[in-house]
């Protein structure tokens, strides 16, 4: 702690008087969307940006980067009158993790922040997000690809719902690692591709569940086969004990290791908070991990993969991949800037 005032001051100075220079603005601008530029050559970035579009519609979630437009459209005054609005002491959160002393830190972060004044901070109301039409592949043409990204999901729950560590458990058989389902099958017997993965997400609106994958062109068909082939034998078939077990201990080792990284343990502190989760909510994880069963997993599967909202994007040669995508369902096709396309080769 010997340079923690020094550095905690440098802190506090831009936290409480920031300062928004039109000229350091404009570097910042010319940055993001040089970025962005880069960021929309890349399949994932369109495959990414697509599926939220889908799996959210009009829900703020469903965007994840701003247009040009937004960020040119930026000025000094409004990042500063957002500062003024939000940047209060009364919606912050402080979070430290390391060999400290509750009472020196409290008596510092006084000393440091005790003149930031209070003020009434807007209400943020998050919308519930919609349900998800009928099951549709989403085409991105992006001509002369030589590999396709596929990425199809469904939404699933909020972070609070006691589903959640079912889900988990259930993600992690499917995709959750180099042990799950789709990497043994894609990568390992079949040789499609370099990775096949799987995650849940939930926030204080419903997540998603996703599985994505990159392929060679040629193998699109099977990658999609074999896709859809273990998405229904989650659903339909319980788990080998062995496979469901193994998966389990994957989850609860992996949280223990989780455990010598400050990092990690600051953000399970930001994570109890935010949702506002039983103080011993991180104590008795590994226990309701253990205590998820067979059934538990087969049932969430059941309810949130449904099939019949499934959604799929795929990023690569649309004249290589059309008539392979239309015998897994309705395709609609874009081009990369996502406005759409004729459906016709």
């Amino acid at each position: 702690m010997d340079n923690f005032d020094q550095v905690m001051g440098l802190f506090a100075d831009v936290i409480l008087h920031p300062s928004f220079s039109q000229d350091e603005l404009n570097k910042l601008k010319t940055r993001m969307i040089a970025q962005l530029r880069m960021a929309r050559s890349q399949p994932s970035f369109l495959a990414y940006e697509m599926f939220s579009r889908v799996m959210y519609g009009e829900h703020p979630a469903a965007r994840i980067a701003p247009s040009p437009e937004v960020i040119q459209s930026l000025t000094p005054e409004m990042l500063s009158q957002f500062h003024s609005t939000y940047y209060r002491p009364n919606n912050a959160m402080f979070a430290i993790v390391g060999d400290v002393k509750p009472a020196e830190i409290t008596a510092k972060l006084e000393k440091t922040f005790g003149s930031w004044p209070r003020g009434d901070v807007p209400a943020t109301v998050i919308p519930k997000a919609g349900e998800l039409g009928p099951a549709k592949i989403h085409l991105i043409d992006r001509p002369a690809s030589v590999q396709t990204n596929l990425l199809l999901g469904f939404l699933t729950i909020e972070r609070t719902d006691p589903d959640y560590t079912a889900l988990e458990v259930m993600n992690r058989i499917v995709g959750g690692g180099p042990s799950g389902r789709l990497f043994m099958n894609l990568r390992e017997d079949k040789g499609y591709t370099y990775g096949a993965y799987s995650s849940v997400s939930a926030f204080k609106y419903r997540g998603a569940f996703q599985a994505n994958t990159e392929v060679r062109t040629n193998v699109t068909d099977g990658a999609m086969k074999e896709l859809f082939y273990e998405i229904k034998r989650i659903r339909d078939e319980k788990v080998p004990v062995e496979e469901f077990e193994n998966a389990k201990r994957a989850i609860i080792g992996g949280f223990a290791l989780q455990l010598e990284s400050p990092q990690a343990l600051l953000q399970n502190i930001i994570t109890q908070k935010l949702y506002s989760l039983p103080a011993d909510y991180w104590d008795i994880y590994p226990q309701k991990i253990a205590a998820i069963t067979q059934d538990d997993a087969q049932r969430v599967a059941q309810k949130y993969l449904d099939l019949d909202h499934l959604q799929v994007v795929a990023v690569g040669d649309g004249k290589q991949l059309l008539d392979a995508l239309r015998k897994y369902g309705s395709v609609v096709v874009y081009d990369t800037e996502g406005k759409l396309k004729p459906a016709t080769q």
